[in-house]
């Protein structure tokens, strides 16, 4: 533990170089600042995260000065990873969209934030370190986007608009908005098409919404199905197999170059089944 802790500074034999575990950057004028621990891992929605990297990556980008990322647990009982950032010029605040095209270069998706919160200040410690659990709640509003909000047109548009913005927690999407840009990933990606399928009765995929990531977008697939209704037995056989699909598998899903997602859902299905039978 020593030879993992201590060592030699490049070019000398006599000063030693504690590694305290913690995230740091030079900055321009020679001043070393803090970003947080660098070993502090949780385990979300099935996958091992590494804050610290979420954390490390992000600071990288150039208009942010302060940072922590941290798990926050809704009232739902669901739990996302939350940025909380401080801006270098807090009249231009980097968007939400900036942001995601920035850690998507570095990262998976599961290490991408879902929510992103800018602050005046982090809260911190009498140590100086950020105090975690004094950070806010994120807010229900919609994310500041790079495309501006646009309201409902349609019937469709509208009814769609209301599932986003329940299952996804925010108080309104627009039909522009990109599902991912506002939180989404592949749980959530699952309630949406389960409730979509109950609301307009058609068969629908995991990969659709991956596919056609927007209000308008899932619409336009929609409006094009009007005349094909499912039968109440077939479309309770895709409800229950696309609720009953798992994180991981829904993971898969959406990110595969499959042409048939409505046999990969049930192939997945047969196959986590299997699984557990074995077990």
């Amino acid at each position: 533990m020593t030879r993992e802790k201590f060592h030699s500074e490049p070019g000398t034999e006599e000063e030693q170089l504690y590694f305290t575990g913690d995230l740091g950057r030079m900055s321009k004028d020679g001043c070393l600042e803090l970003l947080g621990r660098k070993d502090f891992e949780i385990k979300l929605r099935g996958s091992r995260v590494d804050v610290g990297e979420t954390e490390a990556a992000l600071g990288e980008h150039p208009g942010i000065k302060e940072l922590a990322v941290v798990p926050k647990k809704l009232a739902s009982g669901e739990t996302l990873l939350v940025a909380y950032l401080v801006a270098r010029d807090k009249s231009s605040a980097p968007t939400v969209t900036e942001l995601r095209l920035f850690l998507k270069e570095k990262l998976p998706e599961s290490m991408i934030p879902a929510a992103f919160v800018v602050l005046n200040k982090l809260p911190l410690l009498p140590t100086g370190k950020v105090d975690r659990q004094s950070l806010p709640e994120p807010e229900r509003s919609r994310p500041e986007l790079e495309n501006p909000f646009v309201g409902a047109e349609t019937f469709i548009q509208e009814k769609l608009a209301m599932i986003w913005a329940e299952v996804l927690n925010l108080d309104r999407v627009g039909i522009h908005d990109n599902f991912f840009d506002l939180g989404g990933h592949s749980l959530t990606a699952s309630r949406i098409v389960s409730q979509v399928i109950k609301e307009f009765r058609l068969e629908l995929s995991l990969r659709s919404l991956f596919q056609s990531p927007t209000v308008a977008a899932m619409a336009a697939i929609i409006d094009g199905h009007q005349d094909k209704d499912l039968p109440e037995g077939e479309m309770e056989r895709i409800l229950s197999e696309v609720e009953s699909i798992r994180e991981e598998e829904a993971q898969r899903l959406l990110s595969s170059d499959r042409k048939e997602p409505a046999k990969e859902i049930q192939l997945a299905v047969r196959e986590q089944h299997s699984n557990e039978r074995r077990q």
